[in-house]
């Protein structure tokens, strides 16, 4: 566990498993089906007016290089074995030997908007990621922590951590006092990993208050794995737009790619195992209609670099189709109402009775879940909420009172298998990738630009220096 110099909080990434769950899963299928295809991933800072300096990117990049001396540990390797059953003996097996390689596998660049050579400057920074998909698969959240923290540590330093678990408290209280099911979705976007730790610790006394009180709503977990582990609470997820976009990306076959992302899930997991669908990775009718289809037998072998000799019998199909199988579905980009609509219209012309949840997960707070929890329930769903940056990211500027805007940055699939790999999503400010490849994929697919008026990915957290709400 690493330190800061003036601090006695932990600093950096300082567990193997300070990670989301379903970085886990993902790798645990990518092993399975596609071990050699090699993939790249690329950053994005949609807040590029939030830059680092030359101090803060030297930190950066020093807590990068220290993800190379972080392995599994026999009590995490055990926790995953009692907590996680979906994950083969395969997979942990391959687990207690693997290694993050950054030196080899990460490019970490600064660029100074006047280079003084002080180490003061400011500028911009990119990350590249390239190698295996299964050796790097696990990049993504560590990276992302890191770039938040480091920017939190250098640049916006007037802030404190008082009063951030009671907050935390409350926030769980009065979501579980208006029945909601939420879970804590926060490590990419986090403060720092002390933040996270406190936040959690609120919501598990929120918890435990509410369990006392009979309070109606249930806190069911964090992304977090290493926080799952800390205070004995199961981790929980869902699959990533990565998926998605890595199993299109490898052939370059987008008209089914989302049935055989669909198909492999299943195939690796199980029917009803990891039950929360991902729609909106190419927009959510061309998911859609892939999700209304039979889920067929499944024939693997080990892959090629293009994964060509994995295949999918489709001639001998079980009765039930993916949408009757999943549990449901998560809601990760445009209008959240028009999306219940689409999927109770969806469940109903399919003849599916079987109330199925809609976990909500983009950019929430207090309102919006209790907004969204009317609309899901009165089309018949059972709603649920991943709330990430507002718990973990919630900060006033010391000084002044005024709010601390977070980092709104992402890591994406940028190729596999050599092909650029691409993310149309629901909302055209969460498109990520080639752009040549994002447009053909549009037409491709006949998807339609939606607008929507929360959309804008740049103040999805508000402005800097207004006043807190």
């Amino acid at each position: 566990m690493a330190f800061n110099d003036s601090s006695h909080y932990p600093e950096g990434v300082i567990s193997f498993l300070d990670t989301d769950l379903y970085k886990l899963t993902m790798q645990c299928a990518v092993l399975k089906y596609f071990p050699q295809v090699q993939v790249t991933y690329a950053f994005t800072n949609r807040t590029p007016e939030k830059k680092l300096s030359r101090k803060a990117f030297r930190w950066l990049e020093a807590q990068i290089n220290k993800l190379g001396n972080i392995a599994l540990s026999s009590d995490e390797l055990k926790f995953l074995q009692q907590s996680c059953k979906y994950l083969n003996q395969e997979y942990l097996d391959f687990l207690k030997e693997f290694r993050l390689n950054p030196r080899d596998q990460i490019v970490a660049s600064f660029t100074p908007d006047d280079d003084t050579n002080s180490e003061n400057d400011v500028g911009e920074i990119d990350i590249k990621v390239k190698g295996l998909w299964v050796d790097t698969i696990l990049y993504e959240i560590p990276l992302l922590a890191l770039t938040s923290e480091a920017y939190f540590k250098f640049m916006d330093t007037d802030w404190n951590y008082d009063g951030q678990q009671e907050k935390a408290y409350r926030k769980g209280k009065r979501l579980l006092e208006a029945g909601c099911i939420l879970s804590e979705f926060g490590t990419r976007r986090r403060r720092d990993y002390h933040t996270q730790a406190l936040v959690f610790r609120g919501l598990v006394e929120a918890k435990k208050d509410g369990e006392r009180v009979k309070l109606p709503g249930i806190l069911t977990g964090t992304s977090n794995v290493h926080l799952a582990m800390r205070f004995n609470i199961p981790p929980v997820g869902t699959v990533a737009h990565e998926w998605f976009m890595g199993v299109a990306a490898i052939d370059g076959d987008y008209e089914t790619a989302t049935h055989k992302a669909l198909s492999y899930w299943v195939g690796c997991f199980g029917e009803g195992v990891l039950g929360i669908a991902l729609t909106d990775t190419f927009g959510t009718p061309a998911f859609l209609r892939a999700f209304r289809e039979a889920i067929p037998d499944h024939k693997t072998t080990r892959s090629g670099a293009a994964g060509s000799d994995n295949e999918i019998d489709g001639a001998n199909t079980t009765a039930k189709s993916f949408a009757e199988v999943f549990a449901g579905v998560r809601q990760d980009s445009g209008d959240p109402a028009e999306f219940v609509r689409i999927m109770r219209e969806f469940y109903d012309t399919n003849g599916i009775k079987d109330k199925k949840t809609i976990v909500f997960s983009d950019s929430l707070n207090i309102e919006l879940c209790l907004e969204y929890k009317t609309i899901a329930e009165e089309k018949g769903f059972q709603p649920t909420f991943g709330v990430g940056t507002f718990l973990t990211n919630d900060f006033t500027h010391a000084t002044t009172g005024t709010k601390s805007i977070p980092m709104n940055i992402v890591i994406k699939l940028s190729s596999a298998n050599g092909n650029p790999a691409v993310k149309i999503s629901d909302n055209i400010g969460k498109n990520t990738g080639d752009k040549d490849t994002v447009e053909k994929v549009k037409k491709q697919l006949g998807y339609e630009e939606k607008g929507w008026s929360l959309g804008d990915e740049k103040t999805r957290w508000g402005s800097e220096n207004e006043p807190p709400k």
